[in-house]
């Protein structure tokens, strides 16, 4: 078992406790280890087995959630949890899920109720049910019902992140076990997508066909969906991901990538270049339809050299323009990730982070960055420790002070809340003294459009902020982005010299690829940064690079692809 299943299985009994009643102190010793457990790069499974190791060693997992962590190893699962399950119906779990109800409201609901699925759920605020409550009315019932129409929307939907983790780990596993020559992960995860449904993989050469057997038989595979010649699907870990296993010989290697691949859209625009040419082309290769002579198939660049075109980066796979860019020659020079020089938007132990500033700094050095930004919250976020007007100007002083011996530039930054009315969180005395602000909405996040709109506008009046931060709130798979008018806070965003950031999150990958092509064409310049609470976490700016791609853009979109001298320039104030 992966660290994530051990939490999850952590934090979910938490909840079900809480529904219960149980101890607070209790509740809160799950939910810490939960954190601790996520957070560790020791895999929890190995120390158990491990006699010269202790679990407890993880701070926050004490002698009792040692034994529950031993159970659920061997079993999958543990007596509290099992009893509570037993207590409370199975979509329990499914309902915790859903915005506006926490463990306590779903405590009342079940008091009153006979209430077994979302169905259930669902039925009662359209009947209107939850205003005989208390502290429940039509406001709950109908947030609700938003929030279950976006779970269903969601449901079988995997982040990006959780399908490179998936990936990684069956591509090494196959090269293994059953020596695969080349595994190569195809679909809306090669693409780059948010969010993905299942997971492709094709196999070629030596291993090939011995790797479908392979990943039936891996660990994590909890069902065999089907087995034959050339394919393998099965679902995949408690998260049940489908994953395809496609063995193909090498000749049709290049044309079967592109196929699965995708997307529909792409495949059907290409096809239909093909026929005009005169040729089919299909998952075997590129041919001629008058003789069914083969012309491409091996790779994806002959397939597209073929059909005269320059050949097609995966993020741009879309049929959004660009076909007809590749064959006039006009498609960017997309940015990677080797062009990123610095991380500006990181949290340390000051407010809800897991390390130091050295050891962030640290973690930017082995990047190969130049410079980073540490952007603690500010005070509206009381749960994140966040920082003061007397805090934030410390810390601007404490990093002043700093000289070579970190090995890194670090700028005094700040992730400052844009409050409700659109005032900056921070006294702009304070704000005045960082070199770095991003302003932020981490609250109120359904105000009417307009609203919305005239509280970034404001916010953007600072002369201090530089850097529109995750400028849609969305967290994907759970909330949605906020409503505003997004081309006039962008062509504001131009105007003060404000830049948009790209949030490398995994859980927000905001701003995404149609916004960005719109705030490009708009003017716009842009920020890709990960918003680390932890060292590990810098690894994530391949996703928001992979966001950048997907958006058309190119480095010299992106001002932190500057050297350090130029990146302190763009950021000045005027």
């Amino acid at each position: 078992m992966e660290n994530r299943e051990f939490a999850r299985l952590l934090e979910e009994t938490a909840d079900l406790m809480e529904i219960a009643g149980d101890d607070g102190f209790r509740i809160r010793s799950y939910r810490n280890a939960a954190a601790a457990i996520a957070g560790t790069p020791a895999r929890v499974e190995e120390m158990l087995r491990n006699p010269e190791r202790k679990v407890t060693e993880i701070p926050g997992v004490g002698k009792g959630i040692a034994a529950v962590l031993g159970e659920i190893a061997e079993r999958g699962s543990f007596e509290r949890r099992d009893e509570l399950l037993r207590k409370y119906p199975p979509g329990a779990l499914e309902m915790l899920k859903i915005q506006g109800l926490g463990p306590k409201s779903l405590a009342v609901l079940f008091s009153h109720f006979e209430l077994k699925t979302i169905d259930d759920l669902e039925k009662l605020c359209q009947e209107h049910k939850l205003q005989d409550l208390p502290r429940m009315g039509a406001k709950l019932e109908e947030k609700v019902l938003r929030s279950i129409a976006q779970y269903r929307k969601s449901a079988g939907r995997f982040l990006l992140s959780y399908g490179a983790r998936v990936a990684a780990e069956l591509t090494a596993y196959l090269g293994e076990k059953a020596g695969a020559r080349q595994v190569t992960a195809a679909g809306s995860y090669r693409r780059g997508r948010e969010t993905i449904g299942d997971l492709d993989l094709l196999a070629t050469g030596v291993g090939a066909r011995e790797a479908l057997d392979a990943l039936a038989g891996h660990p994590s595979v909890t069902e065999v969906l089907g087995k034959g010649e050339n394919k393998a699907s099965v679902k995949y870990g408690g998260e049940g991901l489908q994953v395809d296993l496609r063995a193909l010989p090498e000749e049709s290697f290049g044309a079967a990538l592109q196929y699965f691949t995708g997307s529909k859209e792409h495949n059907v625009a290409l096809r239909g270049r093909a026929q005009r040419m005169g040729l089919t082309l299909n998952e075997y290769g590129l041919a001629r339809v008058e003789d069914g002579v083969r012309v491409a198939g091996a790779t994806e660049e002959e397939i597209y050299a073929a059909l005269g075109l320059a050949w097609i980066p995966p993020e741009l796979r879309e049929n959004q323009g660009e076909i007809e860019a590749a064959a006039s020659g006009g498609l960017p020079k997309l940015i990677e990730v080797g062009d990123v020089r610095g991380d500006v938007h990181m949290h340390t132990r000051e407010t809800d982070g897991r390390a130091t500033l050295e050891e962030m700094a640290a973690a930017g050095r082995a990047m190969g960055y130049e410079y980073i930004a540490i952007t603690d919250h500010s005070k509206a976020l009381a749960m994140a420790n966040g920082l003061d007007e007397k805090r934030v100007v410390a810390f601007a002083r404490r990093v002043r002070k700093m000289g070579p011996e970190l090995g890194i530039r670090v700028f005094s930054g700040l992730e400052c809340d844009i409050r409700k009315d659109g005032v900056m969180d921070i006294e702009e005395d304070a704000l005045a003294e960082l070199d770095l602000v991003i302003a932020s909405v981490h609250s109120h996040f359904s105000l009417e459009p307009a609203a919305m709109t005239e509280r970034i506008l404001r916010a953007m009046e600072s002369p201090s902020v530089r850097i529109l931060g995750h400028p849609t709130g969305r967290v994907l798979l759970h909330r949605d982005a906020y409503a505003y008018e997004f081309e006039r806070v962008v062509k504001e965003a131009v105007r003060r010299g404000v830049m948009l950031e790209i949030n490398a999150s995994p859980e927000r990958l905001d701003l995404h690829a149609p916004l960005i092509r719109l705030a490009k064409a708009l003017g716009a310049r842009f920020v890709i940064s990960t918003d680390a609470h932890d060292p590990k976490h810098l690894a994530n700016i391949r996703f928001g690079v992979q966001m950048a791609r997907r958006g058309w853009l190119e480095a010299r979109d992106v001002i932190n692809t500057q050297g350090v001298e130029e990146f302190q320039k763009a950021i000045q104030k005027s």
